[in-house]
């Protein structure tokens, strides 16, 4: 330990390095103090409104703007050190000048700049669920990169992503934040973005401290609502919604996000459960929780707390620790620790956890590290950043049908481009754009135009709304329709009808956009739909009769482009779907993850007295999985290493996938597997890996698959992790519902 005085002295000098830049390049710390012991000499010299200080998270919209009352009393709640955190405050210009009000307290301490950086900060990427269809990690991880490196160019330290809450109801509009509705994928992908957000380790100046959330269950919402109660089996917790979090943790998230919901009736902000039991408890996570907007002080009109007061106590309680806007640590927990309603051991290791975030980003060695002007001139100016994302998109198109080979599309004459979304630019972004100039989005009518080239006429007609019952542009549509060789059709959503604060009870496609489709169709022309939305729609219609139909989600800065890309073929579509498309409202909430019930339905049309509904099949439109291809891939050879597996043993599963079209192609060879009896009802099928692979045509690969007793594990009946002795079914395909090759394989007591 060091003495009272060396510590002292110590932050003397880590206060003076921490002033200027200049003065933190020559000036030296001692090289044999860690990080945790500049923590505690750190924590020593702090009273206890500085120490709550740094628990104080707060937009700071208007803290850069005119003046105001809530401008100056941020301004010098920041001068007294009495906030930890500024979200909303961007570019290197502001985020300098505000940091240097940080700078004027007593201890100096920097601020953590913050920011939802979801998809893109200048450069925007394809909402999330759309790039989690590519099944591509490594794109996946690289769109988190560029993201972090403009952020963290323009002063940003800090995101509040990747959300990989598990979502398997589509009328929830925050599906588009996440991964889509299966645990393995979803952890997969929350590796691969945390990884992308962070790099290795905190402390690069291309990178920003990632956020998971929300803790825990969000996705879960009942009846789709945004921000509702959230009520399951601990076993479904456990072994569906957990595991996402626990990857990002295991892959170093620096922070954790509580969520808005209630879990089996306790705010998810004040459980001690899933903070201090789960997170902090089980897992040993050594990051810091802060709280989502205002959700502390919600705990009231949740009925959990009486008063602001009653919820900080609570929620510091449970191991939140950044109160994000609410205002209840500031106003309140000075009092409560005073009056021993809170206790000083849980405020102190809160703020530990916060300053040892700072002192990692190295932000008390240099507070500006990450304001250089130079640098966000020249990073936000990266002409790679949007083939990146012109990369991603291409990767996250699903070709759902393509009938007689419609597409790729040919050197056609005259192509008639129509539809509500077919010169949208700002829609194609979607939800949580950050510093985009949305005008410099490529259109698909852009695109399409740029790629068809001077001897191929584009001929336009908007033809309806995206909502709203007028048909009055359907006359010119169909005029421009039979005048053309082909029609490319694009409807969906606007921007704004997903994200937060959006649930729809209805998700089938918006206002006459089918009725226009159908109207298009009736012209005897060959139709190519492409769907943009920020979430499954219903669109049985388009999907039953559609020539070709690409689901593009919301693509992002190169969407045009990357759409012109996969229409014409010069980029053969690989995407899969990560979330299940169903035929009606009334099948949701729907999952591949289907459990067989004791009634289950065994031959079409046999429902009678049957786990069916007698107005529609069991089955969604489009399964979990799926996605066509403009080449074709055979499974053959498949070779089970052995027939059973003993404990502490390993088998192999293996294929060949061929291509047998005539195009170079990816293809997801998805590993699926079901344990037939076990102590708890089993899914009929589980998602356990995945390989993509590029094949050109005729070329043949051998695909390998690792299969470990954990593979087979799930949690018991007493949330124990363990695999049951038993017969388990391995199954190959190319989607949920398109099993290829199947074996059985015996685990050993």
């Amino acid at each position: 330990m060091l003495s009272s005085t060396t510590k002292s002295l110590f932050l003397a000098a880590l206060l003076l390095t921490a002033g200027s830049p200049a003065t933190a390049q020559k000036a030296k710390l001692p090289t044999a103090a860690s990080i945790e012991q500049r923590i505690d000499a750190l924590l020593q010299q702090m009273t206890l409104e500085e120490k709550i200080g740094q628990l104080n998270q707060y937009s700071g919209r208007e803290v850069t703007g005119p003046a105001s009352n809530r401008k100056n009393d941020l301004l010098n709640s920041i001068r007294n050190g009495q906030v930890g955190s500024m979200l909303n405050v961007k570019g290197v210009a502001d985020t300098r000048t505000i940091q240097a009000e940080a700078l004027k307290s007593r201890l100096k301490i920097p601020l953590l700049f913050s920011l939802d950086v979801i998809h893109g900060y200048q450069t925007v990427f394809p909402i999330p669920l759309g790039e989690a269809a590519s099944w591509d990690l490594a794109a996946i991880r690289e769109s988190a990169h560029v993201a972090a490196r403009e952020a963290a160019a323009s002063g940003i330290h800090w995101t509040f992503a990747p959300m990989v809450d598990i979502g398997r109801d589509p009328r929830w509009g925050r599906v588009m934040e996440g991964a889509g509705e299966d645990t393995y994928l979803g952890s997969q992908i929350a590796r691969a973005r945390v990884l992308g957000f962070q790099g290795e380790k905190l402390g690069g100046t291309d990178a920003i401290m990632a956020c998971a959330k929300h803790f825990a269950a969000y996705g879960a919402a009942l009846a789709g609502r945004d921000y509702n109660a959230v009520d399951m089996s601990e076993q479904q917790l456990w072994e569906v919604y957990l595991p996402p979090f626990k990857a990002a943790a295991d892959a170093g998230a620096a922070t954790f996000m509580n969520s808005f919901n209630t879990l089996n009736g306790v705010p998810a902000t004040g459980s001690n459960y899933l903070q201090r039991d789960i997170l902090k408890g089980q897992w040993n996570y050594q990051g810091f929780v802060v709280s989502d907007w205002g959700s502390i002080a919600e705990m009231v009109p949740w009925g959990y707390a009486q008063s602001k007061s009653e919820a900080a106590q609570k929620a510091l309680a449970a191991g939140s620790d950044m109160d994000m806007e609410s205002d209840a640590y500031h106003t309140t927990l000075a009092q409560l620790v005073k009056e021993g309603k809170a206790d000083i051991k849980l405020v102190d290791d809160a703020v530990r956890r916060i300053l040892r975030k700072k002192f990692e980003l190295g932000l008390f060695d240099d507070p500006y590290r990450f304001s250089d002007l130079k640098r966000e001139k020249k990073v936000l100016n990266d002409p790679q950043h949007r083939l990146a994302a012109r990369d991603a998109a291409r990767k996250s198109v699903v070709l759902l049908e393509n009938r007689n080979n419609t597409l790729p599309l040919a050197q056609q004459r005259t192509i008639a481009v129509i539809g509500p979304l077919a010169k949208a630019k700002r829609d194609l972004a979607g939800s949580w754009i950050v510093l985009a100039d949305t005008t410099q989005i490529t259109s698909l009518h852009d695109g399409l135009a740029k790629r068809a080239g001077k001897n191929t006429q584009i001929r336009y007609a908007k033809g309806c709304e995206v909502q709203g019952d007028s048909r009055a542009g359907f006359a010119q549509a169909v005029e421009t329709a039979k005048a053309a060789d082909v029609v490319v059709l694009a409807v969906g959503e606007t921007w704004d009808m997903s994200g937060e604060a959006k649930s729809r009870t209805d998700i089938r496609l918006p206002g006459v956009q089918e009725e226009l489709f159908q109207a298009l169709k009736a012209t005897g022309k060959p139709v190519v739909v492409v769907l943009m939305a920020g979430r499954p729609l219903i669109f049985n219609t388009i999907a039953d009769q559609a020539d070709a139909v690409l689901y593009g989600w919301f693509p992002g800065s190169e969407g045009g482009t990357a759409l012109a890309d996969v229409l014409y073929g010069d980029y053969n579509p690989g995407g899969k779907l990560p979330s299940t498309f169903p035929r009606a409202v009334g099948q949701i909430p729907i999952s591949y993850q289907q459990y067989n019930t004791g009634r289950p339905v065994t031959k079409p049309g046999d429902i009678r007295y049957k786990s069916a509904y007698i107005d529609a099949p069991n089955t969604p439109r489009y399964a979990f999985g799926h996605g066509l291809s403009y080449t074709t891939f055979k499974y053959d050879n498949l070779k089970l290493s052995q027939p059973s597996l003993a404990a502490g043993q390993t088998a192999t599963l293996q294929c060949t996938i061929t291509n047998t079209g005539k195009a170079t192609g990816e293809e997801v060879v998805q590993l699926y597997l079901r344990d037939l009896v076990a102590s708890v009802a089993r899914p009929l099928k589980e998602l356990k890996d995945f390989q993509k692979i590029m094949l050109k045509p005729g070329e043949t690969r051998t695909v390998t698959f690792t299969i470990t007793p954990d593979k087979l594990a799930f949690y018991n009946r007493q949330l124990q992790w363990q695999a049951e002795p038993g017969d388990f079914q391995l199954m190959l395909g190319s989607a949920s519902d398109d099993i290829r090759l199947e074996s059985k394989l015996t685990l050993l007591p």
